[in-house]
């Protein structure tokens, strides 16, 4: 009998010890995850040369950041005030500290702020071309012809400009990664009054959540090899291969775009190529897979898919909201509207607005460039790195959030001049890239592969809207507009847009 008891103590006190160590475990990842690792993170950065806000236990930075917004929004400005306080309230105070590239802190995890056109081009190119060498690497065939076409455009020259827009075959297999394997899968919008969306009526204040990813698998648009790597589905034009439905969105539609999209291709091209590091590991991931013969020992898309995971937006408003800001700015500036529509007379006179009249319309080009230089759509651009990451002359931790400070690079007073806060669309009258200096500092929807394909289309939808407006309509802000800017996903009017319209 006291054996017995002598055993159920001991096996009681074998019982009490383990949960003690578990606790003593548990205690301790929850005591690294909430303080020490988030210092020694603090101290990699600042080791760097990085300045930012010393981390505050578990909660970091986000009181504040709370506090700010809350009371950046509680009243409107006024139409000459900077908007960069009250829509980047913190950010813009953390900047102002410690300079263009510091960290801040959401809980235990920094986030690098980023307004250096350098370090936005690096961080903005490279996920495109992961995902083509992983779906290169499976398909021998294709990888082989896209070679093989670079070989015929160049034969053993270096790839200029001229010869990248040449590349068929290279175009249609990124047309297909990104189908694939869209940066945003998904698309947020808030309706906020009564709306109608096709056939149905939505209330105010509904969701509405597009998948992305379910429209470009759907078997109707795509045919049975919707899942299947075939970019020969794009060979004959991309309207032809949605039969013209509206089914190829990877990152958005409307004017939820990138302006450097032709860059950005040309640059994702000019990385393709088969004598460079690129065309190496494509071919040693092809053996390695070979040499297997299974697709575990080549490069998996676990070991790469969180780098191509970017936080990235969707608007709650598409051509409209342009259009919005558009309407707005030149409410105010009544000479630009002026000579918008004129440019509208002169080139389609009474008659309808078509598409080949509308490229002619170079002011109202540069008056939509400007309004999305003051009023991007989205003000932030953020992305979570999961391993030790090297971005310019930074070894930045694992799980660090790096943001993109759209709004702080349009507003930069060394690139754009000291009126830099001011409407001046004639700032881009020679082109985009004297505007910017050659510089990465105008990334409206983003840069790099992280764009619309559509944005051509989309560009145009907005002139078409435009030029019928100022055919018909001249306007003002009324006296009960209230000017509030606030980002909401998008940047937004936060009290709505007032307009005064007169029929002409």
């Amino acid at each position: 009998m006291e054996q017995n008891l002598s055993m159920i103590r001991v096996s009681g006190g074998v019982v009490a010890a383990a949960m003690v160590v578990v606790v003593v475990v548990y205690a301790w990842r929850f005591f690294n995850w909430v303080w020490l690792n988030p210092k020694k993170k603090e101290r990699c950065l600042r080791d760097q040369g990085l300045k930012g806000n010393s981390y505050k236990l578990l909660y970091g930075d986000v009181k504040e950041i709370v506090k700010m917004m809350t009371e950046a929004y509680r009243k409107p400005i006024n139409l000459t005030d900077d908007i960069i306080p009250r829509v980047l309230s913190f950010a813009h105070k953390s900047i102002s500290i410690h300079g263009k590239n510091c960290f801040t802190w959401a809980g235990p995890i920094p986030i690098l702020h980023i307004t250096d056109p350098t370090m936005i081009r690096q961080e903005t190119t490279a996920n495109l071309l992961v995902w083509t060498m992983i779906l290169l690497g499976q398909y021998q065939n294709w990888q082989e012809q896209a070679r093989d076409e670079v070989l015929k455009v160049f034969g053993k020259r270096k790839p200029d400009i001229n010869g990248l827009s040449q590349l068929k075959i290279i175009n249609m297999i990124f047309l297909e990664v990104l189908r694939l394997y869209p940066p945003i899968v998904t698309l947020l919008r808030m309706v906020h009054k009564e709306t109608i969306l096709g056939n149905l009526i939505l209330p105010a204040k509904t969701i509405i959540q597009l998948h992305t990813m379910l429209s470009h698998y759907d078997h109707e648009i795509w045919g049975d090899d919707a899942k299947e790597f075939n970019p020969e589905r794009f060979s004959q034009g991309l309207l032809k291969a949605t039969k013209g439905q509206t089914s190829y969105i990877p990152f958005g539609g409307g004017p939820r775009i990138c302006i450097g999209q032709n860059f950005a291709m040309l640059e994702a091209k000019m990385a393709l190529r088969n004598d460079d590091l690129l065309g190496i590991l494509l071919d040693s991931n092809y053996k390695e897979i070979e040499q297997h013969g299974n697709t575990k020992f080549g490069l998996s898309i676990d070991d790469v898919i969180e780098e191509c995971k970017l936080f990235y937006f969707a608007g709650q408003e598409t051509t409209a909201n342009l259009l919005v800001w558009t309407m707005i700015l030149l409410g105010q500036h009544q000479n630009w509207q002026e000579q918008a529509r004129d440019e509208v007379l002169k080139v389609f006179g009474k008659r309808k607005p078509d598409i080949d009249g509308l490229s002619q319309l170079k002011i109202i080009n540069m008056i939509f460039l400007e309004v999305l230089r003051l009023y991007p759509p989205v003000v932030a651009l953020s992305r979570m790195i999961h391993k030790e990451t090297k971005l310019g002359n930074l070894i930045l931790p694992a799980k660090t959030i790096i943001q993109m400070h759209t709004m702080l690079s349009h507003y930069d007073h060394e690139i754009w001049g000291d009126d830099v806060k001011e409407f001046n669309p004639e700032r881009f009258s020679q082109g985009l890239v004297k505007a910017t200096k050659g510089q990465t500092s105008y990334i409206p929807f983003g840069g790099g592969p992280r764009i619309c394909i559509g944005q051509n289309f989309a560009m145009l939808e907005a002139k078409m809207a435009l030029a019928m407006i100022l055919l018909h309509f001249s306007f003002e802000l009324s006296s009960s507009y209230s000017h509030a800017p606030r980002t909401i996903v998008t940047l937004q009017p936060q009290f709505g847009a007032h307009l005064i319209l007169c029929k002409i």
